[in-house]
């Protein structure tokens, strides 16, 4: 736990200047506002295309070597995205961006690697422990704007490159924490323990399928990927559009120094709401039961996206919106998360972790590629309203999956 925990606090440096920098790059490398959340959904589409190779490889080398390549191939999407601001060529930008997003598949991973060897009575607190240790990096990251013009500066690179290569100097830092000190590996000693080989040879031969296989024959287990997968894309859906708008809503001071500092000072908070209190999600999870604080942070992201649909126009009252939307996402993420690891045996849940991560994120890129558009058409206040809509039904399929199992 404290390794995976120290790892964490460096790699999250990793995707919060990507997700505050994002939109506003998008824009300005490609010309067209219908771009805007083309990062975003690179870096999630990164995630979901990575994470089930990432399960694959930690069934068969373990959770060490899994987390460590994850970093080494964001590592690179940070140079690329480097590259693609110093030279403008936004195909580059996407590319860099989607290898960014191994980094937030080594984060998901990270928070189900606790609980190979967690007690069943604590498994909710131990994972929301590891979750709340990227608050620092993560926090940190969106604000690596002014800090990185002035290393940029030094370098003599463009002043939007700098942030980013702040993030790969701490996701160097998490994978050589995570390569020297994950020790015993977790999984690989949960499987002595059990004295069983969890990688049969239909997961080697189809990973995605097996993953379902093992979600549709568990209702439980059904209803965790919906609230995780339904909350994250209701989550970066709204963070990718918010600073866009936040620039828009600024109109002729949008470059000044001060806006884009509230741009990233408004993604911080919104990332502390994600990842500073997840400690107590867990412990309400344990305390409360998995089913009843998902429900609990589907609440909130419905109370989140009510201040920006009904108050677009007031910064209080977005950044507030901001503030409360990490926050639900968090008692969703951390919730289901328990709730789906809860639900299946030891030898099933790496297969159904691979698949809930790669969902959830595919989810989130479809939010993210979405929201330029539906903003373009409709407004802001369009896609809070549509993300209410979809939130109350991800609580109501929640309800009736899990009514009668338990």
């Amino acid at each position: 736990m404290r390794t995976l925990s120290a790892a964490q606090v460096f790699s999250g440096l990793g995707t919060g200047s990507t997700l505050a920098l994002g939109s506003i790059l998008a824009v300005d490398l490609a010309g067209s506002e219908a771009w805007a959340g083309s990062v975003n959904t690179a870096m999630t589409l990164g995630t979901a295309a990575t994470a089930i190779p990432l399960s694959q490889l930690a069934l068969a080398r373990g959770r060490r070597t899994a987390l460590a390549a994850g970093l080494a191939g964001a590592i690179a999407g940070t140079a690329m995205m480097v590259a693609a601001v110093a030279t403008g060529l936004f195909p580059m930008l996407l590319g860099g961006a989607f290898l960014v997003g191994l980094a937030s598949a080594v984060n998901l991973q990270a928070r189900f690697a606790v609980t190979d060897l967690a007690q069943p009575s604590r498994r909710g607190r131990d994972l929301s422990l590891v979750v709340w240790a990227i608050t620092i990096g993560a926090v940190a990251g969106p604000n690596m704007v002014v800090p990185g013009a002035v290393l940029a500066a030094w370098l003599g690179i463009p002043a939007q490159a700098g942030p980013f290569l702040i993030s790969a100097a701490g996701m160097v830092l998490g994978a050589a924490i995570i390569g020297s000190f994950l020790r015993p590996d977790p999984l690989l000693t949960r499987r002595a323990l059990d004295g069983h080989d969890p990688l049969p040879a239909a997961h080697r031969r189809n990973p995605w399928r097996s993953g379902w296989q093992i979600i549709r024959e568990h209702t439980t287990a059904r209803a965790a990927v919906v609230a995780v997968a339904a909350a994250h894309a209701v989550m970066v859906a709204m963070m990718s559009m918010t600073p866009l708008h936040m620039h828009h809503h600024a109109g002729e001071s949008a470059t000044h120094p001060d806006t884009v500092a509230l741009i990233g000072f408004t993604i911080s908070l919104h990332i502390a709401g994600m990842y500073a209190l997840s400690p107590v999600m867990g412990w309400l999870t344990d305390r409360i039961g998995a089913r009843m604080t998902v429900l609990a942070g589907m609440g909130t992201l419905i109370a989140a996206v009510a201040l920006t649909g009904l108050l677009p126009s007031n910064m209080p009252a977005v950044t507030a919106g901001l503030i409360l939307l990490g926050l639900g996402w968090s008692g969703a993420t951390v919730a289901g998360s328990t709730l789906l690891v809860s639900s299946l045996a030891p030898a099933q849940r790496v297969p159904a972790q691979g698949f809930s991560d790669a969902t959830m994120s595919l989810t989130g890129a479809v939010g993210s590629a979405a929201a330029g558009p539906v903003m373009g058409a409709i407004g802001y206040h369009g896609i809070s309203a549509i993300a209410a809509l979809l939130t109350a039904a991800a609580a109501i399929a929640l309800l009736r999956l899990t009514t009668n199992h338990r």
